[in-house]
């Protein structure tokens, strides 16, 4: 590790997190660079920090891989970190807690024909909810995270918004933040870029500076998704047929948990022009294949949607009020309104594809920055009609 620098006289940004001078300020430390400058910023700002560390994984189950967070490695360098700056830190152990909330609907999501966000439950289930309850009890004044987004004051209070670096914003997988956790919860690193996060962490002498950024799912080896619900599952996934749009048996296949909405390599079949997995049908074990534009979508139904935008959510939605949404994290905001069809809908300025229940639709402001974060919601189903 290399030296550690004074932390007061490196060149970094003061926090004000809008608590007293000296207050408690619980930091969720997952081992990696963002939440290690995270601490360093929160201590460097004059408050009581402490670290906590969740040890997420359940070792009998889960199939772990490098680089992945809350692992081994990381709750070490979470502990060097939090001893060479001077605050306590503390490691729960939530194995089986993400086991139940987090694995399980995995690979249960999966197994029903659609696609998990599993990044979004930790957050929901774990992070924001009983790690929060955890920073209340420990004396905390507020919680501090590594995400990269915004915590604004608004004229209602606090208010969620996308992070100024746009490469890294994670809004999408926060959208089911409640204004009641909005209320404690700070995101320190919502306005720098990520290369000034790593030159504060070299200032430091953080070893953490150079580490890489964990990439897809923590609990999945090389993105072999079906491989984890196997293990979670044995023996659950089940064998059915191909079937084309126009109801013709195309060929069989191992089981539903091998594809997602959108894929087009490893179908097994061929027409001659190119096909689609569309649909799954998870009772009837079908895989359901199409040309690309039996994947376009103008309605969505959601259920379990968070409202973070003024007034009352389902007023905003009988209403048709304007919004823009993204429906997967790689996509930009799209122009969209709020509908209400025996529950929340959204209706689609222009169709999109590979729309698949079990994903998010995050809600954004509709201006043209998309800035402000409105809530969001589960994918329930799709259709092409408007």
């Amino acid at each position: 590790m290399n030296t550690m620098t004074d932390i007061n006289t490196i060149d970094a940004p003061r926090l004000d997190l809008g608590v007293p001078a000296g207050a408690r300020v619980v930091v969720a430390m997952s081992g990696g660079v963002d939440s290690s400058v995270t601490a360093a910023l929160c201590k460097r700002s004059g408050y009581d920090v402490v670290g906590v560390t969740l040890q997420l994984y359940d070792h009998g189950v889960a199939i772990q891989k490098k680089g992945a967070c809350c692992a081994g490695q990381d709750i070490h360098d979470a502990r060097r970190v939090a001893e060479a700056m001077g605050f306590p830190h503390y490691v729960l152990d939530y194995e089986s807690r993400f086991s139940e909330t987090v694995m399980s609907d995995f690979a249960d999501t999966y197994l029903a024909g659609a696609t998990p966000i599993p990044c979004v439950r930790c957050n929901e289930q774990v992070k924001f909810k009983d790690l929060l309850a955890t920073a209340r009890d420990l004396g905390g004044e507020a919680m501090a995270t590594g995400h990269y987004i915004r915590r604004v004051m608004g004229p209602s209070g606090p208010e969620l918004r996308r992070a100024a670096d746009a490469s890294k914003d994670q809004s999408y997988f926060l959208f089911s933040t409640t204004r009641e956790q909005l209320d404690y919860l700070r995101f320190p690193l919502g306005d720098l870029p990520k290369e000034e996060t790593r030159r504060i962490a070299g200032a430091l002498g953080l070893a953490v500076a150079d580490k890489p950024d964990s990439q897809d799912i923590c609990f999945v080896p090389e993105g072999k998704y079906a491989s984890v619900v196997e293990r979670l599952r044995p023996g659950a996934a089940e064998p059915g047929d191909i079937v084309h749009v126009d109801g013709t048996v195309m060929g069989r296949h191992p089981g539903v948990i091998h594809y997602t909405v959108g894929q087009r390599r490893g179908l097994g079949v061929a027409t001659g022009d190119p096909l689609y997995v569309v649909r799954l049908d998870a009772v009837a074990r079908n895989v359901i294949v199409g040309p690309r534009e039996a994947l376009l979508v103008r309605r969505i139904r959601l259920k379990d949607v968070t409202w973070l935008g003024d007034g009352k959510g389902e007023d905003a939605a009988r209403a048709g009020t304007p919004v823009a949404v993204k429906v997967r994290s790689t996509r930009p905001p799209a122009p969209a309104q709020l509908a209400w069809d025996d529950g929340w809908a959204v209706e689609l300025a222009e169709p999109e594809e590979g729309v698949a229940p079990g994903q998010a639709c995050v809600f954004y402001s509709p201006e043209a920055a998309h800035d402000r974060v409105l809530g969001g919601g589960w994918i329930a189903a799709t259709s092409a009609r408007g």
